[in-house]
């Protein structure tokens, strides 16, 4: 089947010249005719010149990013909407390909109704013989049923061979145009042209920018023959190029000629000045102008159909048999006649309407979104670097960037309102899209490779520049390995409390076993599991972890890197309180961790529900001058979380019989220092009685508090751990913190 495929398109497939004759035939059209005289006699010939440069410093890298996407990629029937959906996914795809086609059905009925002007001539003379005024939809109207009417029958063949007679009298107009000479008498009575040769009214440059812009949105008319091409990768590149390069060239030559041989007065005041100038003028301009129109809307009714008819192929719409009626083709071509038939009754409603003035912002909007989003392809496969970009035909980076920038940034400058109303459609259009297409590419998967790249960059960055990090802007970045990651998510809460605004955190699910096939696939399910539960916002990283034993386990953890890209500082472990096994696993591999200096935390649950409103207790004794900062930062960084919004911290200091001031002092001066939001209402200072262990003093205190953090010394661990960890079985969940080194509050 594919063999036939290629074989019939070498056979009846078009070659580069109806590219290039569909993509200048669009861009030297309406108006160059009808608006570049009165572009030249408000700004003069070096405004104008700027309007050309800015408008080719967009369409230049559009028609680069083209011609490099299609050669890295086999190009299809749709034009520009393959080439993004193909880049970018079905949903992004389909959502900009809608907009796109929308445009260029719309410019249908743009061009025909330019096309009427040509009869200008015809309908001052009406209006002076008869006395009243004749509608431009007598000739407008019947232009486009003829027109749609010849394309629906003959096929694009035909469309093709009528651009080539069209574009022979575009050349031969342009041409008498160039050979005419100066107005010598001129109905404003003024024939010096000095002052056109400056740049003039320069308030006045975006108004008449947005004016003459879509005389550049003619570059990509011949991408939408992909589908009818023999060789796409060769003649897209060099057919749209081609028509760019020549456009540039003649609207510089338009302008000059404009500049040099017309007042102002007359530039300004007559649209069809070009015949006033032009050898023959009064007949050839306006047949030059109904040629120019008359093929940009043949190119654009030629392209709009297949645009449509390959998102109706993708099954886009959400109901199939719309999808089913659009995507139909006639004969080996496959002519989109279903769609062609659409696009005539859209292209009739604005003919009708008989002035699309009030949609032409939003039409140029839409192609400056197309043009900006495949500049953003190109520019995200170059910093992305995806293995499988391998274009033939090679342009820059910054080019591509600077396309996209610019598209956004004119849009603003020509119309605001135009530009959110346009990025508002684009928005609707991607949810509906969205809703009934959830199974492919999305958002998500837009700058993955940029994001992958980015993130590698950063990472070598900070490793390079890491030293003394931790002493300047201390952070947490835990790790934690536990394997009752679906029995208890405590731990979970905790890591994600830690993670979300002011630290890093990984957990990793244990799995005890040595790797194979099997343990691998479960560890995959699993890691799926957890993903799929995490919640919305959720910062913390998951992953798993398959080893024999749970002293490997978290021999391996402590040596994996961070994707934070700092190096991780903190271990946490979990344990039950009603499960001293648990417990005493954990401790008995405290030394191991202690060897890498990392903060230590081990998290007590209890089976009650966390009680956000009771608040953080944080107690502080004489012997927790190391662990005292780290245990307050982690109160503050956990106490950002909205789970805590309604919560607060509480820090209780231990003190000496006789020492209560000099502690308290000591505490205020702490907590002044660290900028920390912790009134001094919220310090207490409990005085040690020597009947009372801490366990009793600390429950009977925080025995309904949310979260209790209470450090711990090295010593504990080798002198009865039970009985100290065993000693706060009464009160909530407790945070047992171990610092590595005193900790700065800054």
């Amino acid at each position: 089947m594919n063999t036939e495929n290629k074989t019939h398109s070498k056979e009846t497939g078009f070659g580069t010249a109806p590219v290039y004759l569909t993509a200048i035939s669009t861009i030297l059209g309406a108006i160059l005719f009808l608006r570049f005289g009165y572009a030249t006699g408000v700004l003069g010939f070096f405004g104008v010149i700027l309007i050309i440069i800015l408008g080719h410093a967009i369409t230049m890298p559009t028609a680069l990013a083209i011609s490099e996407i299609s050669t890295n990629t086999r190009v299809e029937g749709g034009g520009e909407y393959f080439i993004i959906s193909r880049s970018f996914g079905l949903k992004i795809g389909s959502t900009i390909g809608i907009a796109l086609y929308v445009s260029q059905a719309v410019s249908v009925a743009f061009y025909v109704i330019a096309f009427t002007e040509a009869f200008e001539p015809v309908f001052n003379w009406w209006k002076r013989s008869f006395e009243f005024e004749l509608p431009r939809q007598v000739i407008s109207v019947p232009a486009l049923c003829l027109l749609s009417y010849t394309i629906l029958k003959k096929g694009t063949g035909l469309g093709m061979k009528l651009l080539y007679i069209v574009n022979a009298i575009l050349i031969l107009s342009l041409l008498f145009f160039f050979i005419g000479k100066p107005i010598v008498e001129s109905d404003s009575g003024n024939v010096a042209v000095i002052d056109n040769l400056r740049f003039l009214n320069k308030d006045s440059f975006f108004v008449i920018f947005a004016i003459c812009f879509p005389a550049f949105t003619g570059i990509t008319a011949g991408v939408g023959l992909s589908g009818d091409l023999r060789n796409p990768a060769k003649s897209i590149p060099l057919g749209t190029i081609a028509g760019t390069l020549t456009g540039l060239i003649v609207y510089v030559l338009v302008v000059w000629k404009l500049a040099v041989s017309a007042p102002a007065g007359d530039l300004t005041d007559n649209q069809l000045v070009m015949s006033k100038i032009a050898v023959w003028g009064a007949v050839i301009i306006p047949f030059g102008l109904a040629s120019c129109t008359i093929s940009s809307a043949i190119g654009s009714f030629i392209v709009a159909p297949r645009t449509l008819q390959a998102i109706a192929l993708d099954k886009s719409f959400p109901v199939r048999r719309i999808n089913i009626f659009l995507a139909r083709g006639r004969g080996k071509t496959r002519e989109p006649v279903n769609a062609s038939i659409v696009t005539f009754l859209l292209a009739l409603v604005f003919v009708v309407m008989g002035n699309v003035d009030a949609v032409a912002g939003i039409i140029s909007m839409f192609f400056l979104i197309s043009y900006g989003t495949l500049c953003l392809i190109s520019f995200l496969n170059h910093f992305g670097s995806p293995p499988s970009y391998r274009p033939r035909f090679k342009s820059k980076w910054y080019i591509s960037l600077s396309g996209f920038l610019l598209s956004v940034w004119v849009m603003f400058r020509i119309d605001s309102l135009y530009t959110i109303l346009a990025y508002a459609t684009i928005v609707a259009l991607y949810l509906i899209v969205e809703h009934y297409n959830k199974d492919q590419k999305g958002l998500v998967n837009i700058f993955k490779g940029s994001i992958f790249q980015l993130n590698r960059r950063l990472q070598v960055y900070m490793q390079k520049n890491h030293s003394g990090l931790d002493d300047e802007e201390w952070r947490p970045a835990a790790i934690c390995i536990s394997q009752n990651s679906f029995e208890r998510e405590k731990v979970l809460e905790l890591m994600k409390w830690i993670s979300h605004k002011h630290g890093f955190g990984t957990y990793f699910h244990y799995i005890e076993g040595y790797y194979s096939k099997n343990t691998y696939l479960e560890s995959r399910k699993i890691l799926a599991q957890l993903i799929e539960q995490r919640e919305r916002g959720n910062a913390l990283y998951i992953d798993t972890m398959i080893s024999p034993s749970y002293t490997s386990a978290i021999a391996q953890v402590i040596q994996s890197p961070s994707i934070s890209g700092m190096e991780n500082n903190m271990v946490i472990f979990e344990y039950d309180k009603n499960r001293t096994d648990e417990l005493g696993r954990i401790l008995d591999n405290i030394n191991l961790v202690k060897s890498g200096d990392f903060d230590i935390c081990i998290l007590g649950t209890s089976s009650s529900p966390v009680k956000y409103r009771n608040g953080i207790h944080v107690w502080i004794r004489p012997t927790d001058e190391k662990n005292a900062n780290l245990m307050i930062l982690l109160g503050y960084i956990i106490l950002s979380h909205p789970d805590w919004s309604k919560g607060y911290i509480k820090i209780f200091n231990v003190s000496p019989a006789g020492k209560e001031e000099e502690t308290k002092k000591g505490l205020e001066e702490r907590i002044a220092a660290g900028r920390l939001p912790i009134t001094l209402t919220n310090i207490e200072i409990v005085t040690f009685v020597e009947n009372q262990t801490i366990g009793e003093i600390i429950t009977q205190h925080s025995k309904y508090a949310g979260l209790t953090i209470v450090g711990f010394r090295e010593e504990i661990v080798k002198h009865e751990p039970v009985a100290f960890f065993g000693d706060f079985d009464e009160i909530g969940d407790a945070l047992f913190v171990n610092a590595s080194m005193s900790r700065n509050i800054d």
